[in-house]
């Protein structure tokens, strides 16, 4: 989630580096050479979902390890987990004043924290997903255009519900979470308009910005009980952008419904209810996150440039259909893959309010 999302709080700054591109670097402040094998440390710090959500704060720490994996510079990673709110500052101190070289944020929900704690460490380098922060030289920001990916997935869902009602709700409304949930109503709107039907969201509407939110990313009885409440209301397809919330909705799916899962790959971070994805909204963060993490280690200087994953740098995407494959038509397929492509070329305009600027 956040999933979340999520794109974050507030736009790109003006003047950052291509979206996508590796990052580079200056040699204007930090060490004056590159650390010798084995010292350049990298150190995260979670949002409230914690380190095992099978979404995202899982794949930022995925990032971390391979980046560890790919460069002899690199120490073994460190994480901590936040409990609440009020932990972002002071785990994001602890590892600065621990000497941690990149100092990794994950999460939307973090911006303020990060903000705070890069200034009173300046000559640290630190880097966020889901956010951006103008001004702020030594934070590289990365974030993801999940809208487009999700327009796939909503496309994809209306085509293959069979009560024509589909649903989704988030953790918190925050737009690193609501940027899913605009490009998945906007996929069920698209397919309404090139097949003259009348799928119906429930749990958003983009218009108003208004939606079911479980007020957690931990809470899977929430996230169980919302969706018994879409399903009494008739839906067989729901998308979660929730983090571990929605392993409620997977466990609880069976036969009844079936899951759009967000960030990673359901059928790999949540194996366990594989049966149940219909597919995957996935944000590329561990590719993200490790380019950054290995550039930092090679670089004398903080990291410039941003990050922005589309359709385009494989940077969002959707995940095989796995266990649906065989369900989903072969028509349903080549119309997913031709949007894939339309919305690349430009020629399908995909919004959100919460879309990075």
């Amino acid at each position: 989630m956040r999933i979340v999302s999520i794109l974050a709080v507030g736009g790109l700054a003006a003047g950052l580096a291509a979206c996508g591109d590796a990052p580079e670097s200056s040699s204007g402040t930090g060490s004056s050479a590159a650390p010798a094998a084995g010292t350049y440390k990298t150190c995260m710090v979670t949002d409230i979902g914690g380190i095992d959500d099978r979404s995202f704060n899982a794949s930022a720490w995925k990032g971390l390890t391979e980046a560890k994996a790919d460069s002899d510079k690199l120490a073994e990673p460190k994480n901590v987990s936040s409990k609440a709110e009020a932990d972002y500052v002071p785990n994001l101190t602890q590892f600065a004043q621990q000497g941690c070289n990149f100092n990794l944020a994950v999460g939307g929900l973090m911006t303020d924290a990060t903000k705070q704690v890069a200034a009173a460490n300046a000559d640290k380098q630190f880097a966020i997903v889901d956010s951006a922060i103008p001004g702020a030289t030594n934070v590289y920001p990365m974030q993801f255009d999940t809208a487009q990916a999700a327009f796939l997935a909503g496309y994809l869902s209306a085509g293959y519900s069979k009560s024509k009602k589909v649903a989704t709700y988030g953790g918190l409304k925050i737009p690193p979470v609501t940027i899913f949930m605009d490009g998945f109503a906007d996929g069920v709107a698209y397919w309404n308009t090139q097949k003259n039907d009348k799928v119906q969201v429930l749990g958003w509407d983009k218009a108003t910005q208004n939606g079911s939110f479980a007020e957690s990313f931990t809470d899977q009885g929430k996230g169980k009980a919302l969706s018994d409440g879409f399903v009494a209301q008739g839906a067989d397809v729901i998308m979660p952008v929730a983090g571990g919330t929605g392993l409620g909705t997977a466990a609880n799916a069976a036969d009844k419904y079936a899951v759009v899962w967000v960030d990673v790959d359901g059928c790999e971070s949540a194996q366990q209810y594989c049966k149940a994805f219909l597919t995957t909204v996935v944000k590329n963060i561990p590719e993200a996150v490790k380019e950054a993490a290995v550039k930092g280690a090679d670089s004398t200087g903080m990291l410039t440039g941003s990050y922005l994953g589309t359709l385009e740098n494989d940077g969002v995407s959707i995940a095989p259909y796995h266990e649906f494959d065989s369900k989903v038509s072969a028509e349903l397929k080549g119309e997913v893959d031709k949007l894939k492509a339309d919305i690349i070329a430009g020629t399908v305009k995909v919004t959100s309010p919460a879309q990075p600027k």
